[in-house]
């Protein structure tokens, strides 16, 4: 039987996503560069959730790609 060793990273960040809209928007492009990811929000916690959990997440990256599309966020240790 086959082992497998998925390692995945799994970052956090609060943002300022207002809507649904804008955050399939996101969503879609975060998706274009990380294509591996499993990328969600929730927009109903007061710090309106981005969740990005993958086989390698850049911090920099996503912030990067976040603030091109006028998006506030920041990492949560």
């Amino acid at each position: 039987m086959p082992v497998y060793n998925f390692k995945s990273t799994v970052e956090i960040f609060r943002t300022d996503v207002p809507d649904t809209a804008v955050a399939g928007k996101v969503v879609s492009v975060l998706n274009d560069h990380f294509p591996e990811a499993h990328i969600n929000f929730d927009l109903e916690d007061c710090d309106k959730i981005l969740r990005v959990e993958g086989p390698y997440v850049s911090i920099k990256k996503v912030e990067d790609i976040l603030y091109s599309l006028h998006i506030h966020a920041e990492v949560l240790f």
